[in-house]
């Protein structure tokens, strides 16, 4: 399988006009995609992605204009774009992350800086992006909760492999939940976020400063970001970043309790997408077991 994705990438390289491509080494982490870096013989090395069979024509344009919407408009570091079509991302390589605290405190400034700098009036984004292999759909709308509600949680009901993990109870639980959205949630403004900030997705510039990449972004909570780290196993260095996010942005003593709420969303698009959910499942049913109806 290493040997096949190395093989498809080269290829898609060669394809693309970047002839003096060496090898591919393949990458992991990444869940939707084949990934690498490629060895050039008259050029520094460079990050390639590609999907054998990309689910749209606009996968990775969209990618590449959230790179440079976190960069332009947030001030976040990414890598920079030296490519992008249909078929194939190529990127400037970055660092793997530093397992040090002040790390993590110096993402805390970018996250804040991203979050608090770019408030917008209202929710969505001027076109579709994509989360994995799944659409995700940012058509403008004044109210968050309902933004959230049906292009961030309901959304995700159709799709068969949700259709087969939940039952009839808890699709009307999340359907309860749902509507009480603001009894449950701050009413907070949107600002700019990166849409899929799990932990693989914070890497570091060539300086070693945080930097972020794979975007799927919008103008929403800021929570839906902090949720996403918070909830995906952050290492014990990360623990000075919450304190240094929750002191930039004044964020009140309760978030811990809301981030199962705001992080339903990416349970969802994970049970949605892959055969092994890592326990998404399960979780999803923990968040709706109180707005389940009792008998």
């Amino acid at each position: 399988m290493v040997m096949q994705s190395a093989t498809f990438l080269v290829e898609a390289l060669l394809r693309s006009g970047m002839h003096d491509v060496v090898t591919v080494e393949p990458t992991r982490g990444g869940l939707a995609a084949l990934a690498g870096i490629a060895t050039r013989r008259e050029a520094p090395p460079v990050f390639v992605k590609s999907l054998a069979e990309p689910p749209a024509d606009d996968v990775f344009v969209a990618e590449a204009e959230g790179l440079a919407a976190l960069r332009d408009i947030g001030g976040a570091a990414t890598p920079e774009v030296l490519l992008a079509d249909r078929g194939l991302l190529v990127l400037s390589v970055l660092r793997a992350r530093p397992c040090s605290e002040t790390f993590w405190e110096q993402f805390a400034h970018m996250l804040a800086r991203l979050h608090t700098s770019t408030v917008h009036h209202r929710f969505g984004w001027h076109r579709d992006n994509w989360l994995g292999r799944r659409r995700q759909v940012n058509t403008w709308h004044d109210d968050g909760f309902a933004f959230f509600a049906q292009h961030r949680l309901l959304r995700w009901l159709g799709e068969p492999r949700v259709e087969a993990a939940l039952d009839r109870a808890d699709r009307a639980a999340l359907e309860r939940l749902c509507h009480r959205l603001p009894d449950l949630l701050p009413d907070r403004p949107a600002c700019l976020t990166h849409g899929d900030l799990w932990a693989q997705n914070i890497l570091a510039t060539p300086e070693g400063e945080p930097a972020l990449i794979d975007p799927a972004v919008s103008y929403m909570w800021a929570e839906v970001d902090l949720a996403h780290v918070w909830s995906t196993s952050p290492p014990p260095e990360a623990q000075r970043f919450f304190t240094t996010y929750a002191e930039l942005t004044s964020l009140d003593d309760d978030w811990r309790g809301r981030m199962p709420i705001i992080q339903l969303r990416q349970h969802l698009a994970v049970l949605a997408q892959f055969d092994d959910d890592w326990g998404a499942g399960d979780q999803i049913r923990a968040t709706l077991a109180p707005f389940r109806t009792r008998t």
